[in-house]
């Protein structure tokens, strides 16, 4: 399957106190693409993935999905909203937003029970999810005594129960340790690899370094600021400065103050050449 997944077509947002949140975006996002959308915090990039997800509407500007608009009232249709919330899955910046059934086990459940498919299959597609998260010891646990690295993985596991195309993800490695960010990049390649289309908001650099193929940038205007191969864009020093993606440090290096750009993370080997 080849073609648009999403279009958005010169959208923009405010908040009901007019403040803009996005200003005249226009992208294309294509089937099995993995795509990261960098930004500061306060750029605009939750709300672009909630616009993606139906959950936002534009105040200008359209959005386009799976060939068809994605307005309110196309999601009036039962049939139709269906149909997309079966396609498109969204792991919210804080899994404690995403989790609210009483077990681990009823978390994973709850998308194939929407669905309405048997019960037999809902329970392979729970029983599936929790041995690729490795949660299989946390089924009867509650979500909310978990750790905020087990909260990720039930989360992630809920999206995989439905088995979207499209993965939306807010910051997926947010508030992680070194070995669970290490995981959920190796849990989002094994889905790129499965040609999954994955759109990912983030302003850590080292995950469109790993994961994306396409990379768009926003400013702190909230608009648009460039696109690109994410290779080409994190070599641009100037460009990151620009939009708060990595700062300046002074050093003093024999007695002479020096600055220059810092960014926090390290580019692992494997990655370099990817």
């Amino acid at each position: 399957m080849t073609g648009d997944i999403f279009e958005l077509r010169k959208v923009s947002y405010r908040y009901l106190d007019e403040s803009p949140a996005l200003q005249e975006i226009s992208i294309t996002i294509t089937t099995g693409e993995s795509v990261v959308i960098l930004g500061a915090n306060g750029s605009g990039k939750s709300t672009l993935l909630k616009l993606l997800d139906g959950l936002y509407f534009p105040t200008a500007g359209e959005v386009w999905a799976f060939g068809k608009p994605l307005t309110e009232e196309s999601l009036r249709d039962d049939a139709y909203a269906s149909r997309f919330r079966r396609r498109v899955g969204l792991l919210f910046q804080d899994p404690d937003v995403q989790l609210f059934s009483p077990t681990v086990w009823d978390e994973v459940a709850f998308a194939p029970l929407q669905m309405g498919l048997s019960k037999g299959e809902v329970i392979d597609r729970v029983e599936e999810a929790l041995r690729a998260l490795g949660i299989e010891d946390l089924r009867d646990r509650a979500p909310y005594r978990l750790s905020q690295g087990e909260k990720k993985k039930v989360a992630l596991a809920s999206i995989l129960s439905l088995d979207p195309e499209v993965w939306l993800l807010d910051e997926p490695t947010a508030n992680l340790d070194p070995r669970t960010t290490g995981w959920v990049i190796d849990f989002l390649l094994s889905l790129a690899e499965q040609g999954k289309t994955l759109i990912m908001a983030t302003h850590n650099l080292e995950i469109a370094q790993a994961i994306a193929r396409q990379s768009y940038v926003l400013g702190e205007d909230h608009r648009l600021v460039a696109q690109g191969a994410p290779c080409d864009i994190l070599a641009d020093e100037e460009l990151l400065l620009r939009a708060n993606l990595v700062h300046q440090h002074r050093h003093l290096h024999a007695g002479v103050e020096h600055r220059h750009p810092h960014r926090h993370w390290e580019t692992h080997e494997h990655h370099k050449n990817a």
